[in-house]
């Protein structure tokens, strides 16, 4: 099975109607975001990367496999850049119904699983929501919320700890892999802003953070004027191809366990 035949837009409908019947058969929804990333990265840098490790982790799957992959969604929940140019942001409403709303259909034609994967981190909260609203709706259907960069092992040998731990925007990682990606979209600046260091304003009482325990709902203006939240300087090709290899290889491992085993449950515990 070629790339193509893993694109369910692609396929004709007795096609459709075939792949939902298969035993195991699997959607994945990449998600991404219509936001700024700083002066030197696109403002669709979160959907390209959904789009183009989706498709590099699906060619290395088994072809025999049924699973396929929608559209990306390019626009996404983003409100935390509202402050600046460019940025686009659907309410979190249209985007929980959309995916009840698809998920639901793609539950009634035989599927039996649908992958969100998402690569913008403002939005993951939201997608977990989401899937938790849809499973309830159509028990019969798993959904998996997950997100890119989450639970990837080895990252650290190229991203320092301190720009691993709080580089959550445009920074090191996320300019690296663009560089690797797709090269001619990245502009000449290498920012480092946003970095809660000694006494900025924006660091979070004692005990808070930004996104680990105890989180405070930041916005990018409280910590950044470029839009950048880390340290892009040392970024390169190199290091973004690194990062490439060690997300597939984590993907594919995960989607292959996910196809290899018999999720979900066909019986509730209750009944």
């Amino acid at each position: 099975m070629g790339l193509i035949q893993r694109r369910f837009d692609q396929l004709h409908w007795p096609q459709a109607q075939e792949a939902a019947q298969r035993p195991g058969a699997t959607l994945v929804w990449p998600f991404g975001a219509l936001e700024q990333h700083g002066p030197h990265l696109p403002l669709a840098t979160d959907a390209l990367f959904a789009d183009r490790l989706l498709d590099d982790v699906l060619s290395q799957l088994d072809p025999g496999l049924p699973i396929w992959r929608l559209p990306t969604q390019a626009v996404g929940f983003s409100p935390e850049h509202l402050d600046f140019p460019g940025t686009l942001s659907l309410p979190p409403q249209i985007l929980i119904n959309t995916i009840e709303s698809l998920g639901s259909q793609i539950a009634d034609q035989g599927f039996r699983r649908l992958v969100l994967f998402n690569a913008h981190g403002g939005q993951i909260a939201l997608l977990q929501v989401a899937a938790r609203q849809l499973r309830s709706l159509r028990p019969q259907l798993a959904v998996l919320p997950c997100f890119l960069w989450s639970g990837v092992a080895g990252l650290e040998a190229w991203i320092p700890g301190e720009e691993l731990a709080t580089g959550l925007h445009a920074g090191l990682a996320e300019t690296s892999l663009m560089l690797h990606l797709k090269p001619e979209a990245v502009g000449p600046e290498r920012p480092q802003d946003g970095i809660l260091r000694g006494h900025h304003p924006a660091t979070p009482p004692q005990g808070w953070s930004l996104e680990n325990a105890a989180p405070t709902a930041w916005l990018t203006s409280d910590l950044s004027s470029s839009g950048v939240i880390g340290d892009s300087r040392n970024a390169s090709a190199a290091c973004g191809e690194a990062l490439h290899s060690r997300l597939v290889d984590h993907w594919v491992e995960l989607f292959s366990n996910l196809m290899a085993s018999a999720w979900p449950p066909t019986h509730s515990l209750r009944n």
